[in-house]
């Protein structure tokens, strides 16, 4: 199985400068970067003929050959070694083509053989820049960084972060007269919460740069934001830190982010941006490919290590077109060729085609929801389909996938059980993949699921920010831990996977949650109509979840009838239709779900 880790930096750009030894810049790029780019610089003087670096340039090409040959994988340099008299501005053109997430450039040798002062660097900084003071133990065991809050500070955290070090410390300093209303570092202090492997210091001081150095003893690296104030002067990256990179006994980062300071005095929201932290490394480290989980024989062997049985729930509403294809192909992959799957049952919402034929005779157990649990009454929709699923099912896992998948694949399963037999922390997996939209007789590749990107995301972005790595929210493959989701409320229509993902974040967090890329998703596209009344729903359901957390009533004074604009006879006329997203309770509140488990045993 591949191993994920949070690595943000996708790209390092490393000047090689002649007469710059870089190999503390170097190390730190190796160790942070997926991929770190070279280029090669050489300084002729003014008044000198160009041609007077012709020997530098071999030099530095020798250089570029022996630290990224031919293959290296991780390291590749630029083919061309710029010779001139301002080297300065043959890197800023280069970054404009490359685009890398941080220029690294050792402290001070870079500087002084590019021939720029911290000004010209750091005042306007043409990237995210870091300054590598070495030597720097590979790999270093103990980070230290100092976080007063701010973009610099957000930008040292995940550069710390992506080191994975033993240990981590946020180090937060206040003076005495701040403390309890520091602002800057708010923001940050939420996200700091939530990541258990970095251990959050607080310290009182009237000397901030004394403190850090005092502190930096017990490290083997110190990695530290320019001041969360705008700097007075534009020569360098405050006070503090070029204080700590000139006397530290660690080795010191001091980074400095593009991205400007506000421009108003800090509060409480200072730092919010730092949400996107937590975010990125969820998204590194939860994301996963169905091709990790292709090994059968593996998964099986994780299953049975844990002893839990796993349930395929089938829902369906006049899927005869596909749903033969989609049992048969499961069912032959996943029970009769390698159990993986204990049981596949179909959860009917009373079609009136031959679904429920064809699961019967492919020897599926067949229920229709309407018909389950009659004295709650019946309703409508998918969400209702599939809490009642967990009536009808025995497993210690529960996936679900859709009926109406043109190209049936065993991933669409076995993709959405590997996290949960993989780590026991995970609660919830949601698919995702690319859907084509099918327009007359074109087809859009990635043109597919539109209310997920015009409704679902900018509110989950809005409201639950959290959540905004989750690629596919509304997908209708997923799973999860019986233990997890009989404690859940579900949404009787459109609005039940918003409902569900936002109640396992809030339940368990954000790394109870993983999501798998299935590749491609073929359905049968719906009518714009039909996405209107879904976006209504999902509406409806966001807002429920708001009222929970601010215990405030909302819906009650808003319409819940949908207005729906049709067009007959030359005309244009209204037709409304009640779209109430109603919710279930949790299924353990249910007393004929309690004697069930009680009968099979079930924990």
């Amino acid at each position: 199985m591949t191993r994920h880790r949070f690595n943000p930096l996708r790209t390092i750009l490393v000047p090689i400068v002649f007469g710059c030894d870089c190999q503390a810049a170097l190390a730190a790029a190796r160790a942070l970067a997926r991929e770190v780019v070279l280029v090669g610089l050489v300084k002729v003087e003014p008044g000198a003929p160009l041609s007077a670096g012709a020997s530098s340039a071999r030099q530095v090409r020798k250089q570029l050959r022996e630290l990224a040959p031919a293959g290296s994988g991780q390291i590749r340099s630029k083919a061309r070694v710029h010779v001139s008299t301002a080297p300065w501005a043959d890197l800023l053109a280069v970054i404009v083509t490359e685009e890398p997430d941080l220029l690294l450039l050792e402290w001070d040798c870079h500087l002084e053989a590019l021939g720029v002062t911290p000004a010209d660097v750091l005042t306007h900084p043409p990237c995210n820049v870091a300054l590598m003071r070495g030597p720097l133990r590979q790999p270093p065991a103990r980070v230290l960084v100092p976080a007063r809050g701010g973009p610099h500070a957000e930008l040292a955290l995940r550069v710390g972060l992506s080191l994975h070090p033993r240990e981590l410390t946020a180090l937060h300093l206040t003076l005495a007269q701040n403390v309890g209303t520091d602002a800057p570092f708010r923001g940050l202090e939420q996200v700091l919460k939530r990541l258990p492997e970095v251990q959050t210091q607080v310290t009182v001081t009237t000397d901030p740069a004394q403190t850090i150095l005092d502190e930096s003893r017990a490290y083997d690296l110190v990695v530290m934001g320019a001041t969360a104030q705008p700097l007075h002067s534009p020569a360098s990256l405050g006070a503090v830190a070029d204080r700590v990179l000139q006397e530290s006994s660690a080795a010191v980062m001091a980074v400095k982010t593009r991205r400007p300071m506000p421009v108003t005095a800090p509060d409480e929201t200072t730092g919010a941006q730092a949400i996107s932290i937590l975010v990125d490394k969820w998204f590194a480290e939860n994301t996963f490919h169905a091709e990790e989980f292709a090994d059968l024989a593996h998964l099986i062997e994780l299953k049975r290590a844990q002893g839990v049985t796993i349930s395929l729930a089938l829902p369906a509403l006049n899927e005869e077109e596909t749903v033969g294809k989609v049992i048969g192909t499961l069912k032959q992959a996943l029970m009769d060729n390698a159990p993986l799957l204990d049981e596949i049952v179909l959860v009917d919402s009373d079609s009136t085609d031959r679904t429920r034929e064809i699961a019967r005779r492919l020897g599926v157990p067949v229920f229709i929801h309407q018909h389950l649990l009659p004295e709650l009454g019946e309703r409508r929709g998918k969400g209702e389909a599939l809490w009642k699923s967990l009536l009808v099912t025995r497993g210690d896992i529960i996936a679900w996938i859709d009926t109406d998948i043109v190209n049936i694949h065993p991933r669409f399963v076995y993709g959405v059980l590997g996290p949960l037999l993989l780590n026991p922390r995970i609660q919830f997996v949601k698919g995702f993949y690319r859907r084509p939209l099918k327009v007359g007789q074109k087809v859009q590749a990635g043109g597919g699921g539109r209310v997920t990107e015009l409704t679902a995301r900018p509110l989950l972005n809005l409201f639950y920010p959290e959540l905004s790595g989750v690629v596919q929210p509304l997908s209708g493959e997923y799973a999860g831990r019986r233990a997890s989701l009989e404690q859940m409320p579900f949404f009787s229509g459109y609005g039940v996977e918003t409902g569900l993902l936002i109640d396992v974040f809030e339940k368990y967090g954000l790394e109870a949650i993983a999501q798998v890329d299935l590749l491609e998703r073929i359905h049968h596209n719906q009518p714009l109509e039909a996405l209107s009344k879904m976006s209504f729903a999902i509406l409806q359901a966001v807002i429920h979840r708001l009222e929970r957390r601010y215990e405030q009533p909302i819906l009650d004074d808003v319409n819940k009838s949908m207005k729906l604009i049709r067009y007959a006879a030359g005309g244009y006329f209204l037709d409304v239709e009640e779209i109430a997203e109603r919710e279930r309770p949790p299924m353990i509140e249910i007393p004929e779900y309690q004697a069930l488990k009680q009968k099979r045993g079930q924990r």
